[in-house]
């Protein structure tokens, strides 16, 4: 990368290797992985970056395959000084790389009901990006704001208005990068949240393959969501029921493998190739549409480059 990069407060590392970072351990380096030690410093280096450089925001690498050519441009990766939690009242306020699961058991703590982030996995700002949901409730039932910084280095603050919701997806301003999420929740007893909490963990622990190495739920649900994004109008057609149909449970190519306890996870099974994974994926994609005349559409994120020889 011949770009001179601004001047950081946090870190700045070359040619860095993504795979460790992402739950299916694939994926090739960043040009650059910019770790920015506050807002400001986020701000300003972006304010300062050439136009012409690609950003991507990259959340805990939770429903992402980064293709083995790796990304270029520089790839934020928000740390330690964007997991605060605070709650007021039923509002809780967190940083944009806050885990999932934390906000929900520090939102129960305090008597607010955000109990569906509990099974999900990742970051906080990765579930505004994704709207992600479970139990019949998504961010957008909850969101009230979220701040961010552009692309010129500008902060802002987003509500409702500015975010188009949608099943399984947002529209955020183009190169924004969340850094903190206010959402709003009803008021519980903490000690009935938790124990709805271990409920649903233990739900998903027998029907899902957390234990191996996957990236959440591969495909959107083929129908879903009004135009809202809001949890008031879901159909019963699962991406996992077409996938079964299709004959894929089960199917591999090379360390990949939809997975035989759950359809719609994708499975790195040891030494799969985000190629592997992506082509798995595409296959099933084809075969869902052959035998059925569903189009499936990926809920993991594909970013980045294919490796020379692919």
């Amino acid at each position: 990368m011949t770009h001179d990069l601004p001047e950081v407060r946090g870190r700045l590392t070359p040619d860095r290797d993504l795979s460790g970072l992402t739950w299916l351990r694939v994926g090739g380096p960043a040009d650059w992985l910019f770790q920015p030690a506050d807002v400001d410093d986020l701000a300003d280096f972006l304010g300062a970056l050439d136009p012409d450089v690609p950003v991507f925001p990259m959340g805990v690498g939770s429903n992402l395959i980064v293709r083995d050519g790796g990304l270029p441009g520089v790839t934020v990766k928000l740390g330690r000084p964007f997991m605060e939690v605070t709650v007021e009242g039923d509002t809780l306020t967190a940083g944009a790389a806050a885990l999932d699961s934390r906000v929900a058991k520090a939102a129960a703590d305090a008597g607010v009901d955000l109990t569906f982030l509990r099974t999900i996995p990742g970051s906080l700002g990765g579930a505004l990006k994704m709207n992600a949901g479970c139990y019949g409730s998504y961010v957008a039932d909850h969101f009230v704001s979220a701040e961010a910084v552009l692309r010129n280095g500008s902060k802002v603050t987003l509500g409702p208005d500015d975010i188009a919701f949608a099943y399984r997806q947002t529209d955020l301003p183009g190169g924004a990068v969340i850094t903190s999420v206010t959402l709003r929740g009803e008021r519980g007893d903490p000690e009935a949240l938790h124990a709805r909490m271990d409920e649903q963990l233990a739900k998903r622990d027998a029907t899902q393959p957390t234990k191996e190495l996957t990236a959440g739920s591969t495909f959107r649900n083929p129908a879903g969501f009004s135009s809202t994004g809001k949890a008031d109008d879901v159909h019963d057609l699962k991406a996992w029921k077409v996938i079964d149909e299709a004959g894929m449970r089960g199917a591999t190519r090379g360390g990949a493998q939809m997975s035989e306890m759950h359809s719609n996870f994708l499975v790195n099974r040891g030494g799969a190739t985000a190629a592997d994974l992506e082509g798995l994926g595409e296959e099933v994609r084809k075969r869902v549409y052959e035998t059925q005349g569903i189009e499936l559409e990926w809920e993991i994120m594909r970013v980045g480059k294919p490796a020379q020889d692919q």
